[in-house]
């Protein structure tokens, strides 16, 4: 039996549940705003605890694509997609094609890509039943190319936030505690230890963070203890939520800026950080370099271009601090307004 429910949330153009009994699938696909052209995001596979809590995710997330993709200059709406199940045991051929007919249903408004519990090999499954999901080039360099991009763009927005709080972008002993050290933590962690910042690394995978520990010389902590680290530099590259009531107070560094998507518990978390004086990158400004390179991935544009739009999200993120020091406002809710006014622009242009 398959269920298709339109949710029908305010402020959302389109949000579907989806189960097929029979293929062992439950997701929901949420188009946030189209207004500068398909909706873009991921397709995320975790074993949430409740529907709900699959919903509040993927409502979050396709929000942040809507603002990610205006800021970074590109002709996408937001959206994303959530598959509820743990991707260790769920996950089925059957599963995926069945997902692939749901994007599918879309008609080309949604186009998806890799995500948290999702691969290129998913993808090149799930585009049997559409040509909505997109994937690297299959060649082996592919899938590092995109996370390097991703951490190529964390090292910028941090250069960006190291000039704003100290007079330079050098990072040279410049300390930087990075929490996660996976694809997109990994990279960002060679590329600032080749740029002569002081690491300090969790991760709860043990022995990987050991041996980048030894090959890097980076300081180790137990996840739990990477917020009280004394540092001037915080990135996290794990999952979202990490700024919150709890956390906040406990908080060692002068800038927040890193890779993971949703940093902020809530909104008004960007002011409680900017009260305590610690500079905040707004994640789907610094972070964009993964949505940039799908650029590539789709046949727009060369790397070299990739390289160059990513590379200027320093520039994005400077102007989002003089309009936040100026107007005397948070730096979220400063790039908040910039995108805004792009989207209500191209609504008055379509209303020409």
């Amino acid at each position: 039996m398959i269920t298709i429910k339109n949710l029908n949330i305010p402020g959302y153009e389109e949000v579907i549940f989806c189960q097929d009994d029979e293929a062992g699938l439950k997701a929901i696909i949420a188009i946030h705003d189209t207004t500068l052209g398909p909706a873009v995001g991921g397709t995320r596979m975790l074993p949430y605890g409740t529907e709900d809590e699959a919903l509040a995710d993927v409502l979050r997330l396709s929000r942040a694509m809507t603002y990610k993709a205006a800021a970074a200059g590109l002709d996408f709406g937001g959206g994303k997609a959530v598959i509820i199940g743990d991707a260790r045991r769920d996950k089925s051929e059957k599963l995926l094609r069945a997902f692939g007919r749901f994007v599918e249903s879309f008609d080309g408004r949604f186009l998806t890509a890799e995500d948290v519990g999702t691969s290129p090999e998913d993808m090149r499954v799930i585009g049997q039943e559409t040509e909505y999901a997109t994937c690297p080039p299959d060649i082996p360099e592919a899938n590092w190319q995109t996370s390097f991009i991703t951490a190529f763009g964390i090292f910028r927005g941090i250069q960006a936030s190291v000039m704003e709080m100290y007079g330079s972008d050098s990072l040279s002993g410049i300390r930087i505690a990075i929490q996660g050290i996976g694809k997109v933590g990994d990279k960002l962690a060679r590329i600032l230890h080749a740029e002569g910042a002081k690491l300090t690394i969790a991760d709860l995978d043990r022995s990987r963070l050991l041996a980048i520990s030894k090959e890097l010389g980076a300081a180790v902590v137990e996840p739990h203890e990477i917020y009280q680290v004394d540092t001037d530099i915080l990135a996290p590259c794990a999952l979202g939520g990490v700024l919150n009531d709890d956390i906040i107070p406990l908080l060692g560094c002068n800038i927040v800026a890193g890779a993971a998507n949703n940093q902020l518990a809530d909104e008004r978390h960007a002011e409680e950080l900017s009260k305590k004086g610690i500079l905040y990158a707004p994640d789907y400004i610094i972070n964009a370099g993964g949505l940039i390179s799908t650029l590539y991935d789709i046949g727009e544009c060369d790397r070299q271009t990739v390289i160059h739009r990513t590379a200027e999200i320093y520039d994005r993120l400077r102007v989002i601090f003089d309009i936040a020091r100026l107007e005397k406002i948070s730096t979220q809710v400063a790039a908040d307004r910039m995108v805004e006014e792009r989207i209500r622009q191209a609504k008055r242009d379509m209303a020409k």
